[in-house]
């Protein structure tokens, strides 16, 4: 590979999980962490990566960060609401710059899926498909972190609370969907391509306090909540109030299937099973 490989937010937590992969098949050198502030990427800089400045937010600074580039990782923002602005952006210098693919992490089964959440990444999907650049979609499923975070919590006060119902949740790990993204990157011809990514298995929250409740030794059940009434319980917990209505509104997808898929298409990408969700939990108890 003799053009850069791009990989955006790269001190994000998934940013850092593809480039820990990529470096095992490509060199230090071929590769450029694209991030919003460099001085927090002092470590990729001493492993010999290339650091440069891409704030979606200042697309001055995209076409530097682009320049000579082969390949492109656009992860997708994290700042709701300005999500399309911003990838439109980063389409915008990524074309320029003449990539040759770009990929995007988009959300799974983004044209039907129920979750609100899916709105911008259609939009970003569909500027895409106008812009004429080559690129390769990887609808990541849930990350099984964004519930086992709320382990201690709940273990304080002996409930899960959720909004899911008997939903199936076919999440696996963050470091999964990175290896999967690495692996997209380095095979040839994946122009046009769409991933539909999630677990193996699935479960439903209530297996998942169980689950909980068995590697901690302690009782633990699952509420089950309108999401109005788990939406004002979060942002009374002090999680700002729209990353409190994207979990809730994320859980009510998933009760209508919206964090369900059965296709393994994950598994076989990254060549092996993924990782369950209670060796999730059990990482997450340890931590």
């Amino acid at each position: 590979m003799s053009a850069p490989l791009v990989v955006t937010g790269a001190t994000g937590q998934l940013g850092r999980l593809v480039l820990q992969s990529l470096l095992k098949q490509v060199p230090a050198g071929q590769l450029v962490a694209a991030v919003r502030s460099p001085e927090k990427a002092q470590d990729l800089a001493a492993l010999g990566l290339q650091v440069r400045r891409a704030d979606y937010s200042h697309p001055e600074t995209l076409a530097e960060a682009f320049r000579g580039a082969g390949k492109v990782l656009l992860i997708s923002s994290s700042e709701l609401g300005q999500r399309s602005t911003q990838h439109r952006a980063a389409i915008d210098a990524a074309k320029a710059a003449g990539v040759q693919l770009l990929a995007y992490t988009s959300l799974l089964r983004t044209d039907t899926t129920p979750l609100p959440l899916g709105l911008e990444h259609r939009q970003t999907e569909e500027y895409l498909k106008a812009s004429g650049l080559p690129f390769v979609l990887l609808r990541n499923g849930w990350y099984t972190e964004n519930y086992t975070a709320s382990i201690p919590p709940s273990l304080q006060h002996g409930v899960f609370l959720g909004s899911a119902g008997d939903g199936k949740i076919a999440s696996a790990a963050r470091a999964d969907y990175a290896e999967a993204a690495a692996a997209v990157l380095l095979k040839p011809d994946q122009a046009g391509r769409v991933y539909e990514l999630a677990g193996d298995t699935a479960y439903t929250l209530a297996d998942l306090a169980a689950e909980i409740a068995r590697q901690a030794g302690k009782p633990l059940t699952y509420q089950n909540l309108p999401e109005a009434e788990y939406l004002a319980i979060l942002i009374g917990a002090g999680l700002p109030e729209p990353i409190a209505r994207l979990l809730a509104e994320s859980d009510t997808g998933a009760a209508k299937g919206g964090l369900f898929d059965d296709s393994r298409t994950l598994s076989r990408l990254i060549g092996r099973p993924t990782t369950p969700m209670s060796t999730s939990v059990a990482e997450a108890l340890k931590g």
